[in-house]
């Protein structure tokens, strides 16, 4: 009997070791890796960047709390200012607590316009976290149940749906943000309107709330841009990452610009462990990787080729509904569910994994080579046509 806790329904293989986009399990069976860790590893597998950062500051320093100054940390908030257009970063663990600390600079800024019950719209469809706070903001009642009872200051609307944020902007007088991710990951895949999130700056701008974007899944090159909102004109008050950053280490990053970078003062919010040198070494490395490599561009030039390498094989497909995209966050959606397509997908050596009952979703490391992708596309194809 494990002594682990029974929270995950695991499947039956364990890996002892990867390179790029393969992974061995304990008998040396070969897997081609198309989730990465759930978006984590967009660098694949050992990549030498991030193995050798990990070893040398390993050997340096790894933790000293934030009590102290962290030079790496300092380095690390920086560059990620540079590349976001944001100005303070808060360092944690991970998403969940990287969206946590913007609620909690949500809720801080209400308070201090004198709102004393600061509200945050959030959407159908999302997944922001399982701690209290960002499990209330997540907009699946699967995930929520038993949890009861949940926290107030959360008002729920349609994703990719302006008319409703308008409506509530004109009925409630407590909202002070609004908290949306990009592109829905966990949701399956689902990309709105071009003009959805210029329109959600606008009604945010008007009524003075701050527009937070969850870029958990979607930052870090996955979409092709660094961050996904970096495909339109907006620039939002908070935006969340984590997952890509560290490729595998336990890094989140709150970032905020204007009034929200200045809200939370010494003591309002902390993390013993959040930035230490050893994950920020890590998160420095995967940033080289990512600008100097060109992985950004070339996750564009990917999800272009897979996506549309995958419309033309499956076209014709009477159980396929849709083939779509963003860089590298891939979904394809079939008629019924197809929840077995996990295990038989695994005993072909694939790692592939479904959301909401029908969407098959890919979410391959940036690494690959053209080879590679269609590699990606021939499997996935036969994996729906067998």
């Amino acid at each position: 009997m494990s002594h682990v806790m029974e929270t995950y329904g695991r499947l039956p293989v364990a890996f002892v070791s990867g390179s790029g986009a393969t992974l061995r399990d304990e008998e040396g069976k070969a897997y081609f890796d198309a989730l990465c860790g759930l978006a984590v590893c967009g660098l694949g597998h050992a990549h030498p960047r991030v193995t050798k950062a990990v070893a040398d500051q390993a050997g340096t320093l790894i933790h000293t709390s934030n009590l102290y100054g962290v030079p790496l940390q300092e380095k690390l908030a920086d560059r990620l200012c540079d590349l976001s257009g944001m100005e303070r970063v808060f360092f944690a663990n991970s998403g969940a607590e990287a969206n946590e600390a913007a609620i909690k600079i949500a809720r801080l800024h209400g308070h201090n316009r004198d709102i004393n019950k600061p509200t945050a719209i959030v959407v159908d469809g999302s997944f922001h976290g399982r701690t209290m706070a960002t499990l209330t903001a997540t907009g699946n009642r699967k995930v929520r149940a038993g949890f009861d009872p949940l926290l107030s200051g959360f008002v729920r609307a349609p994703f990719d749906n302006l008319e409703a944020i308008a409506n509530i902007a004109a009925n409630n007088p407590n909202v002070v943000a609004m908290m949306v991710e990009p592109v829905l990951g966990e949701g399956g895949i689902i990309i709105p309107e071009a003009t959805y999130l210029e329109g959600l700056r606008k009604i945010c701008d008007d009524n003075e709330w701050l527009l937070m974007l969850d870029e958990v899944q979607t930052g870090n090159g996955r979409t092709g841009k660094f961050f996904a909102y970096q495909h339109t004109s907006v620039t939002p008050d908070v935006v969340t990452t984590a997952k890509g950053l560290g490729n595998g280490l336990p890094i989140g990053a709150c970032l905020a610009r204007g009034v929200a970078a200045s809200t939370l003062k010494p003591g309002n919010h902390a993390s013993t462990f959040g930035g230490n040198p050893l994950v920020c070494a890590a998160a420095h490395a995967v940033l080289d990787a990512l600008t100097e490599d060109r992985l950004i561009e070339r996750a564009a030039e990917l999800g272009e080729r897979i996506v549309g390498g995958l419309r033309e094989v499956l076209q014709g497909n009477n159980q396929i509904t849709e083939v779509r995209g963003k860089g590298l966050m891939i979904a394809v959606e079939t008629a019924e569910p197809c929840s077995q397509l996990v295990g038989k997908a695994l005993d072909q050596g694939l790692l592939v994994n479904v959301t909401r009952d029908n969407i098959l979703r890919l979410l391959p490391p940036l690494i690959l080579s053209d080879d590679e992708a269609d590699e990606l596309v021939h499997r996935v194809s036969t994996l729906l046509s067998t």
